[in-house]
């Protein structure tokens, strides 16, 4: 599937209903791992997860492998979110009311979400057997 932008909403804070469309922004295919984008309170958050089931072994090594910090070092906060069945996580950043800034940050996080599901990917190959003893 070719992904060519994610919408992004701004969530009613007493309500959680959408509220109004704040931008649409081109993206690459490590769109394809992003869930939900919205605007809460002036922050953005973006939820993302494997982008397709995973066995329980490597539910655990994509955890214990994942780059993080690829995402703290470039601005951005970022959360496990342990409420779904596969691995997925929250990106928090301050929302700007500029669309060329949000454009870039947009942009930015999805690029890191690419590369670094695609390295854990790669990293998680071969490692069944320490993970299912």
């Amino acid at each position: 599937m070719d992904f060519s932008s994610l919408v992004l909403m701004e969530k009613d804070k007493e309500t959680g209903f959408i509220k109004k469309e704040l931008g649409s922004f081109e993206v690459n295919e490590g769109a394809l791992f992003v869930k939900k984008l919205y605007v809460l309170d002036e922050i953005v958050y973006m939820h993302f997860d494997t982008n397709k089931n995973v066995e329980e072994w490597e539910y655990s090594a994509i955890y214990d492998l994942f780059n993080s910090e690829a995402f703290t070092e470039s601005g951005y906060e970022i959360e496990e979110d342990l409420d779904e069945y596969n691995p997925a996580y929250i990106i928090k950043f301050k929302y700007e009311d500029d669309y060329d800034v949000m454009k870039k940050k947009i942009q930015g996080v999805v690029t890191i979400i690419d590369s670094e599901m695609n390295l854990v990917f790669e990293a998680i190959k071969g490692k069944e057997s320490e993970y299912t003893e």
